[in-house]
């Protein structure tokens, strides 16, 4: 099973992940990206679906022209895991 992140490990999330905001009324992070068309944005997307899969950890997104907002959170967890700092970590890397 996976477990949510422990109270020390919450405590360091916004310096592992910056660019990342708790979800209000969820135990969930979130990040909007904004890119130079549709194009640049659904290849970005792309790229993250790759990622995601590979991690068999799948986002929650939401896509309009040249702006992607993803959301994060493990339901196996039933809140923020490791997996999703991961997960948050590679989608930054790439963005």
């Amino acid at each position: 099973m996976v477990e949510k992140l422990t109270t020390s490990e919450r405590a360091g999330l916004a310096a592992a992940l910056p660019e990342w905001k708790m979800v209000e009324g969820r135990d969930a992070i979130t990040r909007a990206f904004r890119f130079k068309d549709f194009s640049e944005a659904w290849g970005f997307m792309a790229r993250v679906a790759l990622l995601a899969e590979a991690q068999d950890h799948h986002p929650e997104w939401f896509n309009v022209w040249n702006r992607v907002e993803i959301t994060l959170s493990t339901h196996d967890a039933a809140g923020l895991s490791a997996r999703d700092v991961r997960l948050a970590q590679a989608i930054d890397k790439i963005a």
